[in-house]
């Protein structure tokens, strides 16, 4: 960690004086410190000064502030440098982990830029600057675990951008040894051609070596293909997401039905329809907001579906709202954000929550408030091919609905008794055995088929 100091025009005769004599060296102790590549220097008072006399020094000396571009004589004025701490991230978030450090101590942040970003279990939140100045100290590194609270980075507001300016004969003195030990290097450039003839006395050697490479020729085919392996850290969301797996295994007694469904009359709708809903609309009508409204109205109907169990009180939680989760994949993994209220919403409404949330998990925009609750899932994996799953149940909630992929299958038509190619989809529910009879399972699962089959009767309420 790297702080940033200021010095007078006395203090730095003291710089050059220890630079230059070696009498000096023994008096002023040299703790130089790096400040951006702009300033590379900084001074300290000698190893034989008490803490009593260094803190008599910094209250007393007169100080210049060149390095930021001005140059003014007076008292020093300690820097009002603020500690930012890690902000409340959710009410379920208590820490998170540093992946990436934008910005170097030593730097001018403006106001609202970012200067750290954290790892949640959820989600990457990026820790903005909440005003402009210097970053004095980072109090941390990548893969560091902070908790809500405690301190992430200093900050001095009085900082002015540096624009360039710096400690310019500070830097040059500091450079110029290692100018004088170039040419040295140079020289042991040109001393290495001659011992150069031992490559060709070397030449005879190898020749020994084809003969050896030629016995080993039959295993060559074996070991043709590469065998390289790589390790890569889990980030803090996929172990969250594993732990969150895991305890659904560990904690439900997890059952899952199946149900077929006909797509044919609702594909019919959509495409007699989605010109004249995206006029009116301006989004597009998919199959997505007609499984909602379909579940929601399940929901209503069966309320254990929607219930959930307090492992605390042993208690069982019924809600008069639908909160229906729906899993989008992202670059950093599954994210399940929620439609608030659904039994209110309109399709149009579903669509436009579905497409704003899909946006914000590829461009991983999604706030923690965004995937907070939920009483009901959705998981769509037909979009990626899938002909049959059984989901995984999303703590706390106590069932899930799985999509699939729509494939044209041979199905006997009820009302003339022939068989006809039918757009068909599998639909699965897993769902919480402690919670939900395989009665109301069924039930709920045959209602959502049967509203898909003939969405009439979605506008009728059957």
């Amino acid at each position: 960690m790297r702080q940033i100091l200021a010095f007078s025009s006395v203090t730095k005769s003291i710089i050059k004086s220890a630079a230059t004599a070696n009498t000096a060296r023994s008096q002023v102790a040299p703790t130089l410190s790096y400040y951006d590549n702009q300033f590379q220097c900084a001074a300290s008072i000698g190893r034989t000064a008490s803490r009593a006399n260094k803190d008599a020094f910094y209250s007393s000396s007169t100080v210049s502030k060149r390095f930021m571009g001005t140059y003014k004589a007076g008292p020093v004025t300690l820097m009002p440098v603020n500690t930012i701490e890690v902000p409340s991230m959710g009410d379920s978030i208590t820490e998170g982990t540093i992946v990436e450090l934008p910005v170097e101590p030593g730097e001018y942040v403006s106001e609202d830029d970012v200067v750290a970003v954290l790892e949640t279990d959820k989600v990457s939140v990026d820790i903005r600057a909440p005003e402009a100045g210097v970053l004095v100290e980072i109090l941390g590194e990548v893969d560091d675990v902070v908790e809500v609270g405690a301190g992430l980075y200093k900050l001095d507001t009085d900082g002015v951008n540096p624009g360039g300016a710096g400690v310019e004969g500070a830097v040059e003195e500091e450079t110029a040894p290692p100018a004088v030990a170039e040419p040295v290097a140079a020289a042991v450039v040109d001393t290495t051609p001659p011992p150069s003839p031992t490559p060709p006395s070397a030449a005879p050697t190898p020749k020994p070596t084809p003969a050896a490479a030629s016995t080993p020729s039959p295993s060559a085919p074996a070991t043709s293909g590469t065998r390289n392996e790589s390790r890569v850290k889990m980030t803090r969301m996929r172990q969250r997401i594993g732990a969150r797996l895991k305890e659904a295994q560990n904690t439900a007694a997890m059952l899952t039905t199946f149900q077929e469904v006909d797509m044919g009359n609702l594909m019919e709708l959509r495409s007699q329809y989605k010109d004249t809903f995206i006029e009116k609309h301006g989004i597009k009508l998919g199959f997505m907001s007609a499984f909602v409204k379909a579940s929601t109205a399940m929901l209503m109907e069966i309320p254990a579906v929607n219930a959930s169990i307090d492992e605390m009180t042993n208690e069982i939680v019924y809600k008069d709202y639908c909160d229906v989760s729906i899993a989008v994949a992202s670059p950093a993994g599954l994210v399940v954000p929620v439609l608030r209220n659904t039994e209110k919403m309109s399709f149009a409404d579903v669509e436009k929550s579905i497409a704003n949330h899909a946006k914000n998990a590829r461009e991983g925009k999604l706030a923690l408030e965004d995937m907070a609750g939920g009483t009901f899932t959705i998981s769509n994996g037909g979009v990626y091919g899938s002909l049959m799953s059984t989901p995984i149940i999303n703590m706390p909630q106590s069932a899930i609905l799985g999509m699939h992929n729509t494939k044209l299958r041979p199905v006997v038509n009820p009302s003339t008794g022939e068989i006809e190619a039918r757009p068909m989809m599998y639909l699965a529910l897993t769902y919480d055995h402690r919670l939900i009879d395989g009665r109301e399972a069924a039930t709920f699962l045959k209602g959502v088929a049967e509203k898909i089959g003939d969405p009439q009767r979605m506008l009728l309420e059957l």
